[in-house]
This record gives structure tokens, sequence and C-alpha cells, in this order.
């Protein structure tokens, strides 16, 4: 399949940041020991970071809305995304990092500073876009409770993105402090300005603070727009679609799972590339889950380009 023209754009916004990940730690050390571990993967992260990369590795038009540092990790992040990166405002403070260990079980612990990612408002982002949306641009607001600064301005971020004309996706995140009776309350009043709600299963469940899956996505349904859609991450059981018109299962790939970071991310990257150039609900749950599977099961990490991605999606119909 040749791939279709389009003249819109995927605009990714929220937290990019250093990962370290090493692996595998096999019990807590003591205090004052040292432990060696076997692998480490110095790399981009975050989750718009993550969805930059496996879009660019799509061939999808898209540009990373961020900011950065001015420490010695700002240029080799930056030049990951050569593109985008001229735009972003320099804070004078250090590059967010994550440091991760994973565990026997395929668990992972992190540990994180705060840096330049909490440092990202509102005027940030509105800078790099548009003032006008091209038809068919989406913009993606993802690491939400991690940009601390930008999430107190998200009503009226959501507000002015709508103005503009964007069709706009939301992919939340678990917040830290967990879901409150205070932010659950004001996230769901975020809902009406959002076209397509991105969460894991997890997240589904705090957020409408349910037991049931589909009670939480059809009560989280209720809140967005008559045409939206609710897109359920949920794992080695595929993922999910509400909207008022249809409810979607598509199965998950059977694959050798390395390394689960950034699985929804990369699932993000998928819908909404197939969203972008027009494909049905169906087929853009298919290539999220794709293009999650080519992440999770690589290592070092590697995402799947347009070709790529067509062909698999060829061979399991």
């Amino acid at each position: 399949m040749n791939k279709p023209e389009t003249q819109a754009k995927v605009y990714v916004v929220g937290n990019i940041n250093v990962d370290l990940i090493m692996s595998t730690l096999q019990q807590w050390p003591q205090k004052g020991t040292e432990a060696m571990l076997e692998h480490s993967d110095l790399r981009p992260g975050g989750s718009a970071g993550n969805t930059a990369l496996a879009l660019k590795a799509l061939q999808t038009p898209c540009q990373l809305v961020a900011n950065q540092g001015n420490d010695y990790f700002a240029p080799w992040l930056a030049g990951f995304f050569a593109e985008s990166a001229p735009h972003w405002p320099v804070c004078d403070c250090e590059t967010s990092l994550t440091f991760g260990v994973t565990h026997p079980d395929n668990e992972r612990t992190f540990f994180s500073n705060q840096g330049h990612i909490v440092r990202l408002n509102m005027q940030d982002v509105l800078q790099q876009l548009p003032a006008l949306a091209s038809n068919g641009d989406i913009v993606l607001l993802c690491g939400t409770f991690l940009c601390t600064a930008l999430l107190a301005e998200y009503p009226a971020l959501l507000r002015t993105l709508k103005q503009r004309g964007y069709h706009v996706a939301v992919d939340s995140g678990w917040p830290p402090q967990g879901w409150t009776p205070d932010l659950r309350a004001q996230t769901v009043g975020w809902l009406a300005w959002c076209d397509t709600l991105l969460l894991n299963e997890i997240e589904t469940l705090g957020l409408a603070d349910s037991r049931e899956l589909n009670e939480a996505a059809q009560w989280l349904l209720e809140r967005l727009p008559p045409q939206a859609v609710c897109v359920v991450k949920c794992g080695e059981d595929g993922a999910r679609l509400w909207s008022a018109q249809q409810q979607i299962h598509c199965a998950a790939d059977r694959i050798e799972v390395v390394d689960t970071i950034g699985a929804g991310d990369s699932f993000n990257a998928g819908y909404l590339t197939a969203q972008l150039y027009g494909f049905p609900a169906a087929t853009a749950l298919r290539w999220g889950i794709r293009t999650a599977s080519f992440a999770i099961g690589s290592s070092p990490r590697h995402y799947p380009d347009w070709q790529t991605l067509i062909c698999g999606i060829e061979e399991h119909k």
C-alpha cells in the first residue's frame, strides 16, 4: 500500500526526557553497597519523546512541541529531534532525567527528577503551533501530570486548541499522587474539549472511579463530545474502542516481550497515524498494536517504518 497524501500533521505536546534503563535487578541492595547490572540503555524518553520517535519512524508528518534545559544533556536530547528542537524554549535548569531498573518479572521501578518538563507552559506550547490548524491536524497532549506548569493551564489550553481547529487527543497517564477526588473532577472537566481519549486500562478505571472497564469507558464517553472516541490500551488483551456508534476490540500480537517501557506511547503513534490518513477505527487499533509490538519486542528499541507496518498488517489479515 502506498502512503496516502495528506497536508495534516500530528503535534505531540508534553514531556521529553533522558531515560537511563538498567537491568536486571534481582533484589534491592543494602544501603552503602554497590550492585552490578548486566545491561544499560541510554535513550530519549518521556511520553511525548517516545511517541514522536515512533511517528518519525513511521514517516508520519509530526512535530514535537516541548521545551529543554541548558545542561550537557540538552543538545544530546535535541539531536534526536532536529526538525522540532530549534523551536523549543530553553529553561535555565537541568534536563529532566529518569533512571529505571527492571526486575526479573519484567516490572520496573523509576526514579525521576523534575528538570525542564515542569516548566513547560501554555505560552511555550501555543507559540510552536500554527494559529489556525490545517484540515486534519491533530494535537496529542501527553505526560499531563508531569508537566505541572502546563497542567494548571489545561482548561484554557484545550479551549484554545479547539478554537484554532485542532483535533485534540489526550493521554494523561497516571497521576503520581493517584486519582484524588479533586484531581478526578478536574480531569473529567477537560473531557468536553477532547476528541480522542487514549488511556490504559488502569488509568481508565481510576479516572472513572470504577471497577469494571466497560462501565468506566461508557461513563467517560458520556462526558466526551458526541463524535469523540474513548480508546483503552489493555496490554495482553489488545485494545478497545468505544464511540457513540460502536465498540471494537482488537487482539494483541503474539510476541516475545523484551521491554514494555513506552508501549502505550508507541500505540498512540500507530493509532494517530491511521487517524491522520483517514483510516477507520478498527484499522487504527491494529496499527497502534502493531507499532507497540515492534517497540516492546526489540532491544535496543526500534519502531516499524511505513512499509514494515503495512506488510505486518497485511500478513495478519
